[in-house]
């Protein structure tokens, strides 16, 4: 199987402004990346309602851009503006009373992608019961007009069905297609049938008016899409196909689209490709589809939204292709063409229908999927032509009646939490849903009266926010309620985020006597107080910056102990420091001073001095050594670290060894090796040796705690901090 993608630039050419003067400027700024893509240079401008020409000139001016003319039926005119200034321009056209709107030329891909030919069939025409439809017509003395790449008038399933179109990319007569894609949408809406050949469109009676609006990249631009609609609509067409994404959005497109109303012509629009939700505002003035699958399933790649107004088969679909062939399309592209088919078939029925009824027509007879009544994914429900036709074939004429909403409560004012709305809504035939909006975002949406709605308003940022109803009927219809202003004021949401910590180095330790153990704090709101915790006991509170407390390590024996700093926010969160190991050695303290009764003290009788030089003594002996190993020394062990070194970089595989002094017997020290606070060896003697295996440690620093205790339990330590790289 292959896949084609139909990715790449084009321009549009503008035959009221010189188009082969234009087209060299045009096609060397055309950009190479398609998303957000418009076009480099001028950009869409439309006078205001009975503005004055020279206002509107010097508004253009203004904002540095000048008409080069406007695009035919619309008044829209094409403004030329610095190269990388279009947005700034159409910012400031926007602000200024004589314009009614400005855009960029936005580019819009064509929304389909071609499968190998080898799979799938015709399954979408028996789903929407095609055959039941071409019971009463086949579209005979309709002309739908394709904007698109161009079409093959040589393909024996189309060469029939061809009239005259027009190339607005090249400004002449030549239709050809130059990408495949408009060829393979003019067969889904109106191949021949019952020619022996090839495949069946939906309209196979109908025919076929070319327009080409796009480059060999298959992409066209917002000017062009709407120079093609206002073509078609003056040369004839009741139907416009323009299965390009983005087109729904533009003010230029939406104006055309009224334009080809006026003349009695219905616009049938892709939905597009992006699998995603469009926000884009639902508008009366086309039909936007989207796409299922054989599963009547949202297809998914198919875009969908509140924009949405029907859905149609859009995957596997077999269609013409250019050169006699044949493949297989999937995309809104080709969902698109099967309802422009359909609106072919309404038409040829019922020729006296205003634009509207075709549409009340084809949405009150589609199939409804999804949540009950018009909804985002399908809108008003899944194509089914057949249905339409039985019922376009009889005396009926559809409700085009829109239905009547407003908002009842609230009024305005200041709003919290949940608040009641109730909206009235009254339909001629029904009211089929009801959908709450706030601030053009559905927030609720139910379809069984009285409409009543709890609203949790804390869903919103406090503000101002706008409260609308829309109404849908099951025709379609739709209103849209005057809009009511509130302003939310809801208390913050609970403080949740808990704070942090961090306690400042102390160096390598060991601590001795009083220290300052210091740290940082923060949180989202505020820090309220810090705890300071030794071995998990709280030993001081701090409750402003700095947060630090003087601490004796005299309070604790001598071995490695760890501090913890906790740092605490009003709402109660509470967030701990990383644990900081470290050896606290302080000496042993004075004996204590000798007791008992005072001893009397009788001073020596006065002696008079000798008459002759004093007598010589010999000096006393010196005191015996201590050598006795149990006698008291008062000296805790030494402990030293002789590999690794103090801040040495390590890597998976460490040697430690450690060597120790002391006053008593060395053969009776207990040596307790800690590695990041857990033991991992224990040995007897004055030298320990191990190798640790540090494949698992993470890299960064590593704490190595020694804790040595004497015969006479006099504890020594040693501490040292290594990387592990």
């Amino acid at each position: 199987m292959r896949t084609l993608w139909l990715l790449l630039s084009v321009f549009v050419s503008v035959p009221t402004l010189a188009a082969q003067a234009l087209r060299p400027a045009l096609e060397a700024s055309a950009p190479t990346r398609v998303e957000a893509a418009f076009a480099e240079g001028h950009v869409l401008v439309a006078m205001r309602k009975h503005g004055a020409r020279p206002d509107f000139a010097k508004a253009l001016s203004k904002a540095g851009a000048r008409s080069l003319g406007t695009l035919p039926g619309l008044g829209i005119d094409v403004a030329a503006v610095a190269p990388g200034a279009e947005q700034a321009t159409v910012a400031k056209l926007r602000q200024d009373p004589n314009v009614e709107f400005a855009e960029v030329d936005h580019l819009m891909p064509a929304a389909a992608t071609v499968n190998d030919p080898s799979y799938g069939s015709e399954w979408h025409l028996q789903r929407i019961h095609a055959p039941a439809a071409w019971d009463h017509t086949m579209g005979s003395g309709v002309v739908i007009a394709i904007l698109d790449t161009g079409v093959d008038a040589a393909h024996p399933d189309l060469a029939a069905q061809i009239v005259p179109g027009w190339n607005f990319y090249d400004n002449n007569a030549d239709t050809s297609d130059v990408a495949n894609h408009g060829t393979a949408v003019a067969g889904a809406a109106a191949a021949a049938t019952n020619n022996g050949v090839g495949v069946a469109g939906v309209a196979g009676g109908a025919k076929l008016m070319p327009v080409r609006i796009a480059s060999p990249s298959s992409y066209a631009y917002w000017s062009a899409a709407a120079q093609g609609i206002v073509y078609a609509a003056d040369h004839g067409a009741r139907v416009v196909n323009l299965s390009y994404e983005g087109a729904v959005g533009s003010a230029s497109v939406q104006a055309a689209a009224q334009y080809l109303r006026s003349k009695g012509g219905v616009l049938i629009v892709a939905a597009g490709n992006t699998g995603a939700i469009d926000r884009t505002a639902p508008t009366d003035l086309m039909l936007v589809v989207s796409a299922t699958d054989e599963a009547d399933q949202l297809a998914s790649f198919s875009t969908y939204g509140d924009f949405v107004s029907l859905a149609a088969p859009g995957n596997n679909i077999l269609s013409t292709l250019r050169g006699g062939n044949y493949v297989y399309w999937w995309g809104t592209s080709f969902a698109t063409p099967i309802v422009a088919g359909a609106a072919a078939l309404v038409l040829a029925q019922r020729p006296e229908f205003t634009p509207a009824q075709v549409e009340a027509l084809l949405k009150a007879t589609a199939v409804d999927l999804g949540d009950p009544g018009p909804d985002a994914r399908f809108g008003a429900g899944r194509l089914d032509v057949g249905a339409a036709l039985a019922f376009a074939a009889g005396s009926g004429v559809p409700d085009t009646t829109p239905p009547a909403v407003g908002i009842t409560t609230p009024a305005g004012g200041i709003v919290g939490g949940i608040v009641a709305v109730t909206i009235a809504a009254s339909d001629n035939v029904g009211v089929a849903r009801v959908d709450l909006r706030a601030d053009g975002v559905t927030v609720a949406t139910s379809t069984v009266a009285p409409f009543q709605f709890a609203w949790d308003s804390r869903g919103v940022a406090n503000g101002s926010v706008t409260l609308t109803a829309v109404a849908r009927d099951a025709s379609g219809n739709s209103t849209t309620s005057a809009a009511v202003g509130v302003v939310v004021t809801n208390a913050p949401p609970p403080d949740t985020s808990p704070p942090w910590a961090t306690i400042h180095n102390l160096g390598l330790g060991p601590l001795t006597g009083d220290v300052i153990v210091a740290a940082s704090a923060g949180d989202n709101v505020g820090v309220a107080r810090v705890d300071f915790h030794v071995n998990g006991t709280t030993v001081a509170t701090t409750n402003a910056a700095p947060y630090q407390f003087r601490w004796s390590t005299t309070t604790v024996p001598d071995s490695v102990v760890t501090l913890v700093a906790v740092a605490f926010d009003a709402a109660g969160n509470e967030g701990s420091s990383t644990p900081v190991q470290i050896g606290v050695s302080n000496p042993p303290p004075p004996p204590p001073a000798a007791t008992g009764p005072p001893q009397p003290v009788t001073a020596p009788s006065p002696t008079p001095p000798p008459a002759g030089p004093a007598p010589q003594v010999p000096p006393a002996p010196p005191a015996a050594p201590v050598t006795d190993s149990n006698a008291p020394a008062n000296t805790a062990p030494v402990v030293l670290f002789l590999t690794p070194g103090a801040e040495a970089f390590v890597s998976a595989t460490v040697p430690i060894s450690t060597l120790v002094a002391t006053a008593g017997d060395p053969g009776a020290l207990v040596q307790s090796l800690y590695i990041d606070g857990k033991l991992r060896r224990t040995s007897t003697g004055p030298v320990l040796d191990f190798v640790w295996n540090a494949r698992g440690a993470a890299p960064g620093r590593h704490t190595l705690s020694l804790i040595v205790t004497d015969a006479a339990g006099r504890v020594g330590t040693g501490v040292v901090q290594i990387v592990r790289k």
